[in-house]
């Protein structure tokens, strides 16, 4: 029996991610998501990949490859929905396959489906959402189950809303408007609502916290993010894929039979428009990019029907994109060689998920010097704090503490602690708190390659000012 494209696709980038899970180390944003307590909501963002981190961590191993398995299979899935797409959109064996492998081995799917992230579920969630959206205007009663989804996407990222807008001003600008005189876009608004409430409960009871969040992130990202933004619409797929879902997009405005399908490129043009808004982060792009990676399949895979010569090109654009695409994104390189590369430059996965041991180590030596024991330990961010919950106790660390979202309000110092361990570039900004503050050491990683962590101080701080049901507040930070 003959294997589909789209299948085989899945099939191989799923196998790949497997082999390569235990490379490097976690991520940062790994080693938060493991040590949130269970809840319905944090002030930085919803439940629903931490709570995949916790799941894998109880009932898997606590360890990187386990925690990635969710996030391969939300890669895999995510394969199979934009050849679906490709499909629904009109194209056929082809389109579907070049869609699944395109969009498989493109650059930022290998880099965020390396990791557990909670861009890696929205991966899989956006495009799935578009699917059944595209599918609901052919058949209404698709919308309960696209309203379902959405409320359901909302315990991920709160992001999805902005979807939901895109998807209201393309139908309102380029119809069909026939939907909104249809029931069914009520029943699955109201599924929608009930789906998200309690998540929505939880914004409304703690004062809208994800705005506060937003804030932050366009507080200390947006310039940065507004100068990147053209840069980031080339790169993250890859510049081979660039021409292909430029022509999706610009299909979806052209085509004549894609009349139905045009608010798709209303809605991505409002995402555009809200990650240069907003400033906060570049890849929200990828919520909509390879669904126009899968509109651009259909007309590309046309086009190379008419001469072979097209055929071959366009497959060793999508190859050799793949090909730069896994060792960017993958630990295809050894650890002690990557700061002689370019890699570690191009996108901050790799280098955030290398040094936790050794760091651990450093600020494991410098507590004992502080005396051991409960003596806490304050670190400057979530990345720091997670690593030391998982590797600290093997070393005799209390539980960390930190100011960073979520994290301050876990627990703070007794107020009779009169010496803490300070870790990170927080110090600068706290050091008047204490009568006394010495760097005893810098964080390195021994590998040479610099992130967020690499040089920064680890400290004995001594006397503090007030006590610490005052100070605590001064440690706070969204970001």
């Amino acid at each position: 029996m003959r294997v589909r494209g789209d299948w085989s696709a899945a099939a191989t980038v799923a196998v790949l991610l497997t082999a390569f899970s235990s490379g490097y180390g976690y991520h940062r944003d790994e080693l938060y998501f493991r040590m949130l307590p269970a809840d319905v909501g944090y002030v930085d963002q919803p439940p629903l990949t931490p709570f995949l981190a916790r799941l894998t961590k109880a009932l898997i191993a606590d360890e990187p490859w386990a925690l990635r398995i969710p996030a391969t299979l939300c890669v895999a899935l995510s394969v199979l929905v934009i050849a679906a797409t490709a499909r629904e959109l009109g194209g056929g064996r082809l389109a579907a396959t070049m869609a699944a492998w395109s969009h498989g081995f493109a650059a930022a799917t290998l880099m965020i489906g390396h990791v557990l992230l909670t861009s890696t579920v929205d991966l899989l969630l956006w495009p799935l959402l578009v699917l059944v959206a595209l599918r609901a205007i052919r058949s209404p009663r698709w919308w309960l189950a696209a309203g379902a989804l959405g409320g359901f996407a909302t315990w991920n990222r709160w992001l999805v809303v902005v979807l939901g807008a895109g998807l209201v001003l393309g139908l309102l600008a380029c119809g069909p408007r026939r939907v909104f005189r249809q029931r069914e876009v009520v029943g699955g608004l109201v599924l929608a609502l009930l789906v998200a409430a309690p998540n929505l409960a939880y914004q409304a009871l703690n004062g809208w916290p994800q705005l506060d969040m937003g804030e932050a992130l366009a507080a200390n990202n947006g310039g940065e993010v507004r100068a990147e933004l053209p840069l980031m619409l080339v790169l993250l797929l890859g510049p081979p894929l660039l021409p292909i879902w430029v022509t999706g997009l610009v299909a979806l405005i052209r085509r004549p039979g894609w009349r139905d399908q045009r608010w798709l490129a209303v809605a991505f043009g409002v995402l555009v428009a809200f990650t240069w808004a907003a400033g906060a982060q570049p890849h929200y792009l990828l919520g909509l990019l390879p669904v126009m990676l899968a509109a651009g399949c259909v007309p590309t895979a046309e086009w190379m029907r008419a001469r072979r010569w097209r055929s071959v090109l366009v497959v060793a654009g999508v190859a050799l994109n793949g090909v730069v695409a896994a060792v960017i994104a993958l630990p295809l390189i050894p650890a002690d060689r990557l700061a002689e590369t370019p890699v570690p430059g191009i996108g901050p996965i790799v280098p955030d998920s290398l040094g936790w041991p050794a760091y651990v180590d450093q600020v494991a030596a410098v507590h004992d010097r502080a005396g051991g024991g409960a003596t806490p330990i304050i670190t400057s961010n979530y990345g720091e704090a997670g690593a030391i919950a998982r590797f600290g106790p093997a070393r005799g660390l209390p539980a960390p503490l930190s100011g960073q979202n979520q994290l301050w309000y876990v627990d703070r110092p007794p107020d009779g602690a009169e010496t803490i361990v300070m870790v990170g570039a927080q110090l600068d900004r706290v050091v008047a708190l204490f009568e006394t503050c010495e760097v005893i050491t810098r964080l390195d990683n021994g590998v040479g390659v610099e992130n967020e962590e690499q040089g920064e101080p680890v400290a004995i701080c001594s006397g503090p000012v007030a006590p610490w049901s005052q100070l605590w507040g001064e440690f706070r930070h969204l970001d």
